[in-house]
């Protein structure tokens, strides 16, 4: 489970627009179907997406964001993770295989 304060604390957990929506089409989700994953509003899941780079949000609402597409099997790629180019990105868990 992720921690709020660290969260609001620290950009590198954030989740951008693009990365959100990218998550959203790998799961086959709409934005209705993600924002009753994850216990916020439809308009809640607009807003951030339509957000410019890193969403903005309150940090409960994008904790929930965040740990809704943990639950349905996604690993979110954040600025100097490991990953082959760089960069941020999303991919599906090792379980998925």
């Amino acid at each position: 489970m992720l921690d709020i304060d660290h969260v609001a604390r620290d950009a590198s957990c954030m989740i951008t627009a693009p990365q959100m929506r990218a998550a959203r089409a790998l799961l086959g989700l709409d934005q209705r179907q993600l924002a009753s994953l994850a216990a916020v509003s439809l308009p809640t899941i607009q807003r951030m997406e339509a957000s410019k780079g890193t969403v903005r949000g309150n940090a409960e609402t994008l904790t929930k964001v965040i740990e809704a597409l943990d639950r349905a099997g996604l690993v979110l790629i954040r600025d100097h993770d490991t990953s082959g180019a760089g960069g941020r990105g999303v991919r599906f868990k090792d379980s998925h295989g």
